[in-house]
């Protein structure tokens, strides 16, 4: 979130003695903002208006008992209105309500509700997992929370659980380019396996208020990469992720001075917190070399380099299915993830250079970890290979060790 931010100022017109549900309305349009975790919610008593009955309402002196006008303001990100509105002209039950854009500066600091996907799609714990994958691949997201009869946070389902627990081969951003027949033997070992299954419970979740450092030392702490958000009645009102973390630090870069808890740590360097055990392999490496390194570390990627260890290319799982035709693609899906059983095609035959990605984003290693953030963004991707002033390999940054310098752990 900027330090200067785009805003909708919400406003409902009533009166004093308007009432919903047996409370004053005023009051209840206050709570509802507060429990839905707006920006913040003012109420103003006017000393002399009308509104559409064209009765005059006063606050002369022998009229102070009489039907006051009153206005609540109500102040939030539009999106957060948006989903907020629904409920307001539930409350007002025919009361004036107008809206308008501004641009507001925060002095508060950046919270959870601030950055989080409110728009979250759910399952209960007896979806099927086939139904499951389909909904996280068509909606471009990782995790799915589980909620149970009542409406609560039962659990999570993450594309870990379903590699660890649901029997799944290839990661969810592989779904998509897998062969036809390799997809459906995805399908067919899920058949028969629902959410609650595999989903993982109890759920860490995070209070849509707390603060973003807050958010970052408790995915560290426990290994997570998101966390769901409930409000204070424990209701899930959003999720927050890793990305959406380093999105609002890099976003709030100008603002560094300000804020030095939150953002002074990624004026470190990326020397001071990459890591250099990085899989290599030549441009003459055999293709089947390549994917025996690729599948033996976490990192699912490979970087090619010269004799002197200059950066060439790149080679990641998801691209050496992007850039393999049909033909090919086959063995390679067998190689990478054992689909078929062994008397199918084995890794075709091919090299390093054939597959890889020329085009590798880099860093020097004197880079700040404010650039490095910022070049993750621009770039869409989640590792940069860091080197040297010659172009050589020295080692790689991830989210997770830019993550750990804003938790500060």
């Amino acid at each position: 979130m900027a330090e200067y931010a785009e805003v909708e100022l919400l406003r409902v017109y009533c009166g004093e003695s308007d009432r919903t549900d047996g409370r004053p309305v005023h009051e209840a349009l206050v709570e509802l903002a507060r429990k839905h975790g707006a920006a913040g919610a003012t109420v103003f008593r006017g000393v002399l208006g009308f509104g559409a009955g064209s009765l005059v309402h006063t606050a002369k002196l022998l009229r102070l008992s009489e039907d006051l006008p009153l206005v609540v303001e109500i102040v939030d990100r539009p999106e957060r209105i948006e989903a907020l509105l629904p409920r307001i002209e539930a409350a007002t039950k025919g009361g004036l309500i107008t809206r308008q854009r501004l641009v507001a500066h925060f002095h508060c600091p950046v919270r959870v509700r601030d950055v989080m996907a409110a728009n979250v799609a759910t399952v209960t714990p007896g979806t099927p997992l086939p139904q499951v994958v389909d909904l996280l691949v068509s909606r471009r997201v990782k995790a799915v929370p589980v909620l149970d009869a009542k409406g609560r946070v039962a659990g999570i389902v993450t594309g870990g659980d379903l590699l660890s627990r649901g029997g799944m081969e290839a990661r969810l951003s592989l779904q998509g380019v897998l062969t036809e027949a390799a997809r459906q033997e995805e399908r067919d070992r899920l058949s028969g396996h629902t959410a609650g299954d595999v989903m993982t419970a109890p759920v860490v979740t995070i209070s849509d208020r707390a603060g973003l450092r807050e958010a970052a030392r408790l995915m560290i702490k426990k290994g997570l990469k998101r966390l769901p958000a409930v409000d204070e009645a424990g209701e899930l009102v959003g999720i927050v992720s890793r990305a959406d973390i380093l999105r609002s630090a890099a976003d709030l870069a100008p603002a560094a001075e300000a804020l030095p808890r939150f953002t002074a740590g990624l004026f470190q360097l990326a020397r001071d917190v990459m890591f250099t055990e990085v899989p290599t392999a030549a441009p003459d490496t055999p293709l089947a070399d390549v994917v025996s390194r690729l599948v033996a570390s976490p990192l699912r990627r490979v970087v090619v380099v010269d004799g002197a260890n200059k950066v060439l290319g790149i080679v990641l799982d998801s691209d050496l299915l992007t850039r393999c035709g049909p033909g090919r693609k086959p063995g390679l899906v067998q190689a990478l993830f054992g689909f078929g059983g062994q008397d199918d095609a084995a890794c075709p035959a091919g090299t390093a250079s054939e597959v890889m990605v020329p085009g590798v984003h880099t860093v020097p290693e004197d880079a700040s970890l404010m650039d490095v953030l910022q070049k993750m963004l621009a770039a869409k991707v989640k590792r940069l290979v860091v080197v040297d002033d010659a172009g050589k390999l020295l080692g790689m940054v991830d989210r997770e060790a830019v993550l750990r310098v804003i938790a500060g752990t």
